[in-house]
């Protein structure tokens, strides 16, 4: 019987959404250099799907890939669950663009079902694995430090610093378990966000619907926030080590928030001085590799608050016409 053009149509979209879902889960697992960049991707065909073809043909996409991939590495992995993770991020976003909500309920009600659902995918993992919750994380982080490890030594990092980190290995691992709830959150929050940008004139050239959160390069952090991140930096001076990673695990998400606010700040330079979208790249891309500068986005996200580098009227109650 031939198939209905809509019908194929419809089987058209599915297979390209899987087919560029999988292409950047491949650059992103085989590239282990520019990958992780990619990998922050991956919930832009879902989102994009979920859009164009609805919730119940947008879920195709998706669980066609987690098929593949599983098949790929040959079974339910942790790699699996965050791959999956980055994939229900898209399709959440998009579920949210049926809501009405404000760009920060959006991302925030995204994000939240995010880590909710891979919270309840790790338990249930451990359960399966017969074994604690502690005990997996740790041993995920202790094999990736060692990859990482790996990494170095091929890239021609020299031998006295990869010798002080091997020395350091057991004190990293200590940490990032405990930090990685906020690791989690902060990196959900930013590729959360990295992709509305994305999303928005992909969905525009091809006669998708797109709330109107206004330009996004004029977003500001609500002020109140100011207050935890002065009270996360306070309680990391008290003598508890417990409390003290308290405080850090909430400085991480907080300062992930103004560097947010920063790259807006960045954007909003970027578009006025009207920058060629090739320097505008370069510019990112170093701006993602160097620490130092990491931190200067940081300081003029928090700094923004008093300086106000836009000029934006906070008191102007109509919103920004969508770009």
């Amino acid at each position: 019987m031939v198939p209905w053009p809509f019908q194929s149509e419809v089987s058209k979209d599915i297979a390209t959404g899987v087919m560029a879902t999988l292409v950047i889960f491949t650059v992103s697992v085989f590239m282990p250099v520019v990958g992780f960049l990619f990998s922050m991707f991956i919930p832009l065909p879902i989102l994009f799907y979920r859009a164009k073809l609805g919730r119940r043909r947008g879920m195709i996409v998706p669980l066609v890939a987690i098929a593949v991939m599983g098949l790929t590495f040959g079974g339910l992995t942790m790699d699996i669950l965050f791959f999956s993770g980055l994939m229900f991020l898209g399709f959440a976003i998009s579920e949210m663009f049926e809501k009405e909500l404000s760009v920060e309920m959006t991302v925030v009600a995204a994000c939240g079902m995010v880590l909710g659902t891979g919270l309840a995918g790790i338990l249930l993992y451990s359960i399966a694995a017969n074994t604690g919750v502690y005990t997996l994380v740790s041993a995920y982080v202790a094999t990736n430090l060692a990859l990482s490890l790996d990494l170095y030594k091929g890239i021609g990092i020299p031998q006295e610093t990869i010798d002080a980190i091997s020395g350091s290995l057991d004190q990293i691992q200590f940490v990032l378990v405990r930090i990685l709830p906020s690791l989690a959150a902060a990196s959900t929050l930013f590729v959360a966000w990295t992709n509305l940008i994305a999303a928005r004139p992909i969905m525009q050239r091809r006669g998708l619907s797109f709330p109107n959160f206004g330009h996004l390069n004029r977003w500001r952090a609500p002020e109140p926030l100011i207050w935890a991140v002065i009270g996360c930096g306070l309680i990391m001076f008290l003598p508890v080590t417990g409390i003290r990673l308290i405080g850090v695990n909430g400085l991480l998400v907080l300062l992930t928030i103004y560097f947010i606010q920063g790259i807006a700040i960045v954007s909003f330079f970027f578009e006025k001085k009207k920058l060629p979208r090739a320097i505008r790249v370069v510019l990112y891309v170093m701006i993602a590799l160097q620490q130092l500068f990491l931190l200067v986005i940081i300081c003029i996200g928090l700094f923004d608050m008093w300086i106000n580098f836009r000029k934006i009227d906070t008191n102007k109650g109509e919103p920004d016409l969508p770009s």
